[in-house]
């Protein structure tokens, strides 16, 4: 709870109506906001949040903070009846300038949440949501009690709530703090993405210690430009938002970051450019990790891929850095558990498996990732190859977002696939036609050029149809690795959404050849 007086330090501007005037939360959403709490009227692109609130204000709700524009959109609404002229009477208001850029900071004052819980923030393209979930891992066999915030879910000590976005808006993200405080969780393992650092999301929240996995093409259809996707990253690493940092430097992307850091900035990576260094034999799953003060770390990455390896270190490495013994890191770094949804998650009929184990000789192994991007994708697929006769992958792009990426994933599917069924993704309000045939001129020309490993291309629009027919006609000694949509449980067709889960119906597609026991066939 905090008084407007209060506020007004935080968000200097014009104050209308009572300064002792109380709020117990913060809202920038007309459907959500309840009496007692502060209503942020913003500016959107289509519409003003203002034109909301004069509903607001007869239901009840009495503070506001807005623009100037708001304010008067709001008055000249209110003023044309008597009644409404007296409830505005009450209404107390804080007018600033760039109401969203003060939002966070007075979404942290009133929820009382500028330092609690300790914040460990993941920013990058790919690996994001693996390093938090890994993070959270270790933290839980360390015995801390935990939250994650991130593409997947929220996690609150182990009650899990939906998630609308990577980075929730700033009243939200506070808001779940607060209820983090009250369940007594001490650490919070949290994405960072770049439209939350551009759009003021994460403001008024500090991290211990923030980590960089990778930067590649994503993203471009808000950020235009790859230097402009990566100015929005280093916010992440001023003073304002971190005390430290660990940055990998496995690109040219994280040797920038390091120099542009402005917070005392660890560097890992594999070679004798990093401070902590991580010792692999690839497609291995243990590793050590040799700190710049002569300790060595032995970990084992709970999850398949070379990449993950990275990913692992990264988690452990902030935790470190974050102010845990590496001692204790070391205890628990072989059996910690991690479990990533969608993310290179192995799909059998009775559910997910370990990589390790087994599957029915009748069976192709399948495998359901996130990887969306041209780097994820190869990344993915060249991590199948040392135990794969066959690599078959089905993918698509979504629509409405960066089109400049769809002929480089076309590229890496041509380059580490063995088949590829090209299907339909989220095609949003595009043509999937469109999309498709994008995709397709990255893969001709690796065809074309003699680069490629592909020898076999299919098109099925219908992603169901897509999946089952890659399933049914597998060699059993096969891989199928199903790309793009990962944890997500729907399919956008112009604005429709329909109930979709690729790891639902990969399963379905293989208790189908299970009980047909038909083997399937060889593609090449």
């Amino acid at each position: 709870m905090m008084r407007f007086s209060q506020l007004l330090p935080i968000a200097p501007g014009t104050l209308h109506g009572d300064p002792e005037t109380e709020v117990t939360g913060v809202s920038h959403d007309s459907r959500a906001v309840s009496p007692g709490q502060l209503y942020a009227a913003l500016p959107g692109a289509n519409v003003h949040g203002a034109k909301f609130a004069p509903d607001l204000i007869r239901a009840g709700v009495n503070a506001v903070l807005t623009d100037d524009a708001g304010w008067q959109l709001i008055t000249e609404t209110l003023s044309a009846d008597e009644s409404d002229r007296q409830l505005l009477s009450g209404v107390t208001a804080l007018i600033v300038e760039a109401p969203r850029a003060v939002l966070g900071f007075v979404s942290a004052a009133v929820y009382g949440t500028a330092s609690v819980p300790e914040l460990i923030g993941v920013t990058g393209t790919n690996g994001k949501t693996t390093t938090t979930y890994l993070a959270d891992g270790m933290l839980a066999a360390l015995g801390h009690r935990t939250a994650v915030i991130g593409t997947v879910a929220i996690l609150i000590a182990g009650d899990t709530v939906p998630s609308v976005r990577t980075t929730p808006e700033a009243p939200e993200l506070h808001a779940l703090f607060a209820k983090m405080r009250a369940a007594e969780v001490d650490t919070c393992s949290m994405e960072v993405s770049s439209h939350a650092l551009s759009q003021h999301r994460v403001d008024g929240a500090h991290f211990a210690v923030a980590g960089f996995t990778n930067l590649s093409q994503d993203h471009l259809d808000f950020h235009n430009t790859m230097e402009e996707y990566f100015e929005a990253k280093a916010l992440l690493f001023t003073r304002t938002f971190a005390d430290r940092a660990v940055i990998v430097i496995e690109d040219e992307w994280g040797e920038r970051m390091t120099e542009a850091a402005q917070v005392p900035a660890r560097t890992l990576g594999r070679d004798d450019r990093s401070q902590w260094r991580i010792e692999h034999t690839p497609g291995e799953a243990e590793f050590v990790l040799h700190l710049d003060d002569g300790q060595s770390i032995r970990l084992r990455s709970p999850l398949p891929g070379d990449f993950n390896v990275t990913n692992t270190a990264l988690a452990a490495s902030m935790l470190i850095e974050s102010g845990i013994p590496a001692t204790e890191i070391d205890a628990i770094g072989r059996s910690f558990v991690a479990t990533v949804p969608g993310r290179m998650e192995i799909i059998d009929v009775s559910g997910p498996r370990a990589l390790e184990e087994s599957h029915p000789e009748i069976l192709p192994r399948a495998i359901v990732d996130y990887s969306h991007t041209p780097d994820a994708i190869a990344k993915a697929l060249a991590t199948l190859h040392a135990d794969s006769d066959e690599l078959i992958v089905v993918f698509g792009a979504g629509g409405d977002r960066d089109r400049g990426k769809r002929f480089g994933m076309g590229q890496a599917a041509a380059r580490e696939a063995d088949v590829i069924v090209l299907t339909d993704d989220n095609p949003r309000t595009e043509d999937p036609d469109t999309i498709r045939a994008a995709i397709r001129q990255g893969i001709d020309a690796e065809v074309d050029a003699g680069r490629a490993r592909v020898k076999k291309i299919i098109e099925v629009p219908d992603r169901g149809a897509a999946i089952d027919e890659a399933i049914a006609e597998a060699d059993p000694r096969a891989t199928v690795l199903i790309a793009g949509k990962g944890h997500e449980t729907g399919q956008t067709v112009g604005t429709t959404v329909t109930d979709f889960d690729d790891r639902a119906r990969t399963r379905s597609a293989l208790s189908m050849r299970l009980g047909g026991a038909q083997p399937g066939k060889v593609h090449r």
